[in-house]
C-alpha cells in the first residue's frame, strides 16, 4: 500500500492530526479495483434503471440530505507540484465552482479528524476510513479507538459522509470478505458493531455510505456484493467504485447497484474517473457519465477521482488532462443537475 500525506504541508499543519492518504495504486495485480476487467461483471448490466418511485422521500441521505434533482459533485484531488488550496482554487478557475465534496482517505489507526477548518465552509468531507480484519473489531480489541474516532467526527459539528471498508466484495484490501474465510456476515457484523459505538458516542452528524466495488472479485455467489449490505437501519447512502479503464459503460459499471437499492436509499458514486485511450475518449466517458446520471434520480453524490500524483499508476485521472476532457467535465459540473 502507498501512504503518503494526502493534502500537502499547508493543509495538513492545519489539521489536527496529520491525513493519511491510502490507496492501492501499486504491485497492481489483475483482481485489484482499478484494474478489474469489465468481462466479469457483478451482475447483468441493465440499459435503463429499475423504477424509484419513493426517490427523494423525506429522511433520506440522514445527516447529509438527499436533495431530489440535484447532486453534491465533488473530488479526490491532488495534484503534483500543487498544494491542497491551489489546486482548489484552480478548480474553481476552471469550473467557476467550487467543489460540494471533498474525499480524504485514512487508516485504520490513523486519527480521524475533529477540525477540517482549512475545508470552505459549503463543501461536505467524506471520509473513507480503512477497515481491518473482522476479528480484530469483533474480538472488541478496537473499541477505544472506534469510540475516538467517533468523538472526533462528532466534534466537527457539521455534516460528514463516513464510508468505512469499501469495496469488500474485492480481494485487494485485509477486510474484503475473500480475505476473511468468504464470509460476508463477519462485514455485516463489523459495520453494526461501529454503527453502535458510534450512536453510543452521540456521532449523529454521521452519514453512513455502504460502498462496493462495481463487481464483484471473485465473481462468486459468496461474495456477492448484496450479501454485505448491512441493512436499511445502518445505510444512509450507497455507494460504489466504478472507473472506465476498459471502455465500460456507465450502464455497466453502475446499473446492479443502482436497480438494487435506488427506491431504498440515495445512491452515491464514490469514486469515478476515466482513463484516456487518446482522441476524445476521456471527454466521451464524461459525457456518457453526466447523461447517466442525468437519467437516474436517486443519484444524489458524485466524486470524482482527480489526481495525477500516483506514481505506480499508468493514468492521468485529471479531469483536465486534455481540453476535451476538461471541457466535458465543465459542462457537467456547471449543468442543472450536478448543482447541489
Amino acid at each position: 500500500m502507498t501512504r503518503r500525506v494526502l493534502l500537502g504541508a499547508a493543509a495538513a499543519a492545519a489539521v489536527s492530526g496529520v491525513a493519511v492518504g491510502i490507496h492501492q495504486f501499486g504491485r497492481r495485480s489483475p483482481s485489484s479495483p482499478l484494474s478489474a476487467p469489465s468481462s466479469v461483471p457483478s451482475s447483468p448490466a441493465s440499459s435503463s434503471p429499475s423504477p424509484s418511485p419513493t426517490v427523494g422521500k423525506p429522511g433520506w441521505g440522514g445527516p447529509v440530505p438527499f436533495k431530489a434533482g440535484r447532486v453534491m459533485l465533488g473530488a479526490y484531488l491532488d495534484l503534483s507540484g500543487q498544494t491542497f488550496a491551489q489546486a482548489m482554487a484552480l478548480r474553481r478557475r476552471q469550473l467557476g465552482r467550487g467543489e460540494k465534496i471533498i474525499h480524504l482517505f485514512y487508516g485504520f489507526g490513523d486519527r480521524l479528524p475533529s477540525s477540517l477548518n482549512y475545508l470552505p465552509a459549503n463543501t461536505v468531507p467524506l471520509i473513507s476510513w480503512r477497515g481491518v480484519a473482522y476479528e480484530t473489531i469483533l474480538g472488541g480489541h478496537s473499541d477505544s479507538l472506534i469510540a475516538q474516532a467517533a468523538r472526533n467526527l462528532a466534534r466537527l459539528k457539521q455534516p460528514v459522509f463516513l464510508r468505512w471498508a469499501w469495496e469488500m466484495n474485492g480481494n485487494w484490501y485485509p477486510w474484503g470478505g475473500p480475505n476473511n474465510d468468504d464470509n460476508p456476515q463477519g462485514y455485516v457484523d463489523c459495520w453494526r458493531y461501529l454503527h453502535r459505538i458510534f450512536t453510543e458516542q452521540k456521532a449523529h452528524n454521521v452519514a453512513w455510505v455502504w460502498s462496493i466495488n462495481w463487481n464483484n472479485r471473485p465473481p462468486t455467489a459468496a461474495n456477492h456484493f448484496q450479501s454485505y449490505y448491512p441493512g436499511d437501519s445502518y445505510v444512509d447512502w450507497v455507494g460504489l467504485s466504478g472507473y472506465n479503464l476498459g471502455h465500460e459503460s456507465p450502464q455497466t459499471l453502475y446499473d446492479p447497484l443502482y436497480n438494487a437499492y435506488a427506491s431504498r436509499k440515495p445512491v452515491f458514486i464514490t469514486e469515478v474517473g476515466a482513463a484516456d485511450f487518446g482522441g476524445i475518449t476521456k471527454g466521451d466517458f464524461i459525457r456518457k457519465f453526466g447523461a447517466y446520471v442525468a437519467a437516474r434520480p436517486a443519484i444524489g453524490a458524485v466524486a470524482w477521482f482527480d489526481t495525477d500524483t500516483h506514481k505506480d499508476a499508468p493514468y492521468n485521472w485529471r479531469i483536465d488532462a486534455n481540453a476535451d476532457s476538461l471541457a466535458a467535465y465543465k459542462a457537467m459540473a456547471r449543468s442543472t443537475r450536478f448543482a447541489g
